[in-house]
């Protein structure tokens, strides 16, 4: 795979109010099933945090679902079998990670290896190189 986005930067290219909007939603035109991907788990994370923005009026749920389509069709989810995730939970665990930096983890450390991505994008870059170092050089931000 050429790409893999992170949430932040799919919540970004879809709400007009986030200042890597246009940076996000450039990136996100130009993507492919063929050469980009995002973790499966990101389709939920969407849904979550588009239905849950601060802004009035809330953006409707039948919105974020066409949103969640056009991931779906501009990008290849990539899932984890039950083996990986159980050995990126063990991995997490050695590595002392904890709270919520075990999803990153599987969106990172597990769904854009398996995904073979080039370029990893994200806005918590720092976040994800602290999580993943050896990926550091393949992270972008938008």
């Amino acid at each position: 795979m050429k790409a893999f986005l992170d949430t932040s930067v799919l919540v970004a290219a879809f709400w007009g109010g986030h200042q890597h909007h246009r940076s996000s939603i450039k990136l996100l035109a130009g993507a492919n099933r063929k050469q980009w991907a995002c973790s499966l788990h990101t389709l939920a994370e969407i849904y979550a945090a588009m239905t849950a923005l601060p802004v009035k009026p809330m953006i409707p749920q039948e919105q974020v679902l066409l949103l969640v389509k056009e991931v779906q069709e501009r990008l290849t989810p990539i899932a984890l079998s039950e083996t990986e995730y159980l050995a990126t939970i063990r991995k997490c665990g050695e590595a002392g990670f904890t709270s919520g930096r075990v999803y990153d983890a599987l969106l990172l450390l597990a769904s854009a290896v398996k995904a073979k991505a080039e370029t990893i994008y994200t806005l918590n870059l720092g976040h994800f190189q602290a999580i993943a170092p050896e990926l550091a050089d393949r992270m972008r931000i938008p």
